[in-house]
């Protein structure tokens, strides 16, 4: 079944849409319930989970990659319930985790400035200056948070397959424009494509369970086939392996584990030769 991602400016009416869109098709509404869901499997708090996929990241956390885990853990959640299918999911972050998947109608809802300033004032009752300001930092997060992680912007057009502006177009009509496109042929789910969302949900869930150990293994899966790599000192090889197939051991899905894991090369200096 078709699943949507929403990104919106606008935190209101984004979770007035997406809640229209699910109640139309009849499928579930998600967005902070991934979270919770993260936080609970990973035994990690909410908050810091929350901040880590709205936040940008300090220079301490670009050079630590004090984010990395935490948007691992909220990955494996979002991608294994998308691949259950029948989701609309609104939030910030979902559509960079779903780029490659096809059938996945990856939705940006824009609005006015001056209608998210008052939407700012009404919500957390602020003068406007106040409003402004926050609406500002809002979006100076988000064009860093994304740049920083994944050298991107988000305000590329091509991050998704609809933009659509609110200043000129009702509620429902949004819903509609979103529900009508669902129909169309190239966002209904395939085989294929739900074997590739199928295939990035268990890289998430591999790399979820590595990732505080070993934060620059890279992971890949292909029909239950899962490739770690990475490329340690010689001498730790051996430690790593075990380390790691203790870490994965039970992860449903996984029916093949290959551990790619060679040492690294020291250059040669003048010395040397």
């Amino acid at each position: 079944m078709p699943i949507v991602t929403l990104s919106s400016t606008s935190q209101i009416k984004r979770k007035l849409i997406a809640e229209r869109i699910a109640e139309r098709l009849g499928h579930t509404c998600m967005s902070r319930e991934v979270i919770l869901e993260a936080s609970e499997q990973y035994n990690v708090p909410e908050i810091k989970l929350a901040k880590a996929i709205h936040d940008s990241p300090t220079i301490f956390e670009r050079l630590s990659n004090g984010k990395e885990r935490y948007i691992a853990f909220f990955r494996t959640a979002l991608l294994n319930n998308l691949k259950q299918g029948s989701i609309v999911y609104h939030g910030i972050v979902g559509h960079f985790f779903v780029q490659r998947v096809p059938h996945v109608l990856k939705v940006k809802i824009i609005d006015s400035m001056e209608n998210r300033i008052k939407e700012e004032m009404e919500r957390e009752d602020v003068p406007e200056n106040v409003a402004r300001k926050r609406v500002l930092q809002e979006d100076k997060e988000r064009y860093n948070w994304c740049s920083s992680l994944y050298k991107m912007d988000t305000r590329d057009p091509e991050l998704y397959n609809m933009v659509i502006n609110l200043e000129r177009i009702s509620v429902d009509d949004c819903v509609d424009i979103i529900c009508h496109t669902l129909e169309k042929e190239s966002f209904k789910d395939t085989e294929d494509a739900e074997k590739q969302l199928s295939d990035m949900a268990l890289t998430a869930t591999v790399k979820a369970a590595i990732v505080q150990k070993y934060s620059e293994a890279k992971v890949t899966s292909h029909n239950g086939n899962v490739v770690i790599t990475m490329d340690p000192p010689v001498a730790q090889i051996p430690k790593k392996k075990r380390d790691i197939r203790a870490l994965t051991c039970g992860i449903e899905g996984i029916k093949h584990l290959e551990l790619d894991l060679k040492a690294k090369t020291i250059p040669r200096t003048p010395m040397h030769k």
